[in-house]
């Protein structure tokens, strides 16, 4: 098992950055196929063709798909990315168009889900021979494209063109399934039989995630520490016990984040570009921060969420000690949507704090950027976290995290020592409010009382790389172990 021999890789997913986001998944699916393709990897990208989507693409060629017994068109389009400005090789990104399905407003939440993806799995697959595109195997991620594998390998193996064509299938979070009636078997062509809970079966519904699990020949997550949460009854949303199952085929490998995308000392979206050896100047963009937000200016601790406003993320521990903390001299910034609860919240937090509470409701990716790089402290107090990009971003820019020690925060925070000046960022493990409250207590005194200190600990932070390179080797290791299974089962 080697990861020299260059493969050929499909990534499928439901969105992809730049081209249509709603969170994390698609800022994965935006770059850790460009770092696969900078390896040498024959990488191919395909997702749905939303409305949203403006991008120039050609028109390759269109073909009926059976849905629930009738015919509906698939109509592949092809852009090509450049996965780094410095080479001329490009990358093709397919969009699998078809009007009824993906001509609307938003990407989800639509009453015929199932039906759509549904479609767009049969399609991706049955586009292959068309393209003249071979993959030695097929990366699925997340629930959208939970019945590929089960497509493959009970409705085309027979085909010799898919039989040796091996899946990883990667859940980002257990807690989105797809779970539908009975019934929408159909429109997998799938018979009763797989209503089973060996099979698709899940306490009564049908799970396209579940379907992903049972017959993907290799599971991931995205953190060590998740693969291992989510084989436990709190974390696992139901699946713990499948999962405890396939165990011996369940993986971690913690996501990156594109260090060209995301570098304070290029980042023309900052007041002022810094980098490690520069941190003095990080200050500057607090001020510009503060000017933004319509927040006094001055050294005060200035504290930040960007996040989606969810209970996955621990807000409800920082709504019980809110007033408390605002009796503090510290600032917070929050950028994000959600909840109405949360987003109540926050509103009401800045009207009654004015001038140490900021809310901006939605999302703005130029003041995210701002936020990252102008904020001392990153809140993440996350009830469970797959993995998280958030306290990645904010290592980058020298924003020191205070997180809850779960999942891929727990993989990727080490908390603070002043003693021996190890870790990167202040964290927690109990879910409590008080906890939380002492993280963020340890992290002040030691910005306010000792400066030099959290000078150093702002450098360390920004040191980390926790860049795509790292984590494209562990997948190509992965796809390797994919391939020697899939070779097996043919044998």
């Amino acid at each position: 098992m080697t990861d020299g021999k260059k493969l050929k890789i499909l990534y499928v997913a439901s969105e992809v950055s730049p081209f249509a986001k709603t969170g994390g998944l698609a800022d994965v699916a935006g770059s850790l196929p460009r770092s696969l393709a900078l390896m040498g990897h024959d990488v191919r990208v395909v997702m749905p063709r939303y409305k949203s989507i403006s991008c120039r693409f050609n028109t390759i060629y269109d073909f009926p798909v059976m849905i629930s017994g009738r015919k509906e068109a698939a109509i592949i389009r092809e852009h090509r990315i450049n996965p780094d400005s410095s080479d001329r090789r490009t990358m093709p990104v397919y969009f699998v168009d078809n009007y009824q399905y993906f001509e609307r407003n938003n990407l989800y939440c639509y009453f015929d889900e199932v039906e759509r993806f549904a479609f767009f799995c049969r399609a991706v697959i049955e586009m292959l021979p068309g393209i003249e595109f071979q993959p030695d195997l097929i990366h699925c991620n997340d629930w959208q494209t939970g019945p590929i594998p089960v497509l493959l390998r009970e409705q085309y193996f027979k085909n010799p063109f898919y039989r040796e064509m091996g899946n990883l299938f990667t859940v980002h979070n257990l807690y989105y399934q797809g779970n539908y009636p009975k019934d929408c078997l159909r429109l997998l062509g799938l018979s009763d039989a797989y209503y089973h809970p060996e099979k698709l079966e899940f306490y009564g519904d049908i799970s396209f995630l579940k379907a992903g699990l049972v017959y993907a020949d290799i599971i991931n997550t995205v953190s060590r520490t998740y693969a291992k949460e989510i084989q436990t009854p709190l974390y696992g949303e139901r699946m713990d016990g499948l999962l405890r199952k396939r165990s011996g085929d369940l993986y971690g490998i913690v996501n990156g984040i594109d260090y060209n995308e995301f570098d304070p000392g290029q980042d023309n979206l900052i007041a002022q570009n810094y980098d490690c050896n520069s941190v003095e100047l990080k200050v500057r963009n607090k001020y510009a921060l503060q000017k933004a937000m319509n927040l006094p200016a001055g050294d005060r601790p200035l504290l930040a969420i960007v996040s989606r406003l969810v209970d996955q993320k621990g807000l409800d521990l920082l709504v019980k000690i809110y007033d408390l903390l605002m009796s503090a001299d510290i600032q917070v910034v929050v950028l994000g949507s959600g909840d109405q609860y949360y987003e109540s919240f926050f509103r009401d937090m800045a009207a009654r704090h004015p001038g140490k509470t900021a809310v901006h409701i939605g999302f703005n990716a130029p003041l995210a950027q701002q936020i990252y790089a102008g904020a001392d402290m990153f809140l993440m107090p996350s009830r469970f976290e797959p993995c998280g990009l958030g306290q990645l971003i904010s290592l980058r820019y020298g924003t020191i995290p205070i997180v809850r020690a779960t999942g891929g925060l727990a993989d990727t925070i080490r908390d603070y020592d002043p003693g021996t000046c190890t870790g990167n960022g202040f964290t927690f493990s109990d879910y409590r409010s008080e906890d939380l409250l002492a993280a963020i207590e340890r992290a002040l005194n030691i910005y306010r009382g000792r400066p030099e200190l959290w000078r150093q600990l702002v450098r360390a932070a920004m040191s980390e790389d926790f860049s795509w390179s790292a984590s494209a080797r562990e997948y190509v290791k992965l796809y390797h172990i994919v391939k020697d299974v899939r070779k097996n089962c043919v044998k």
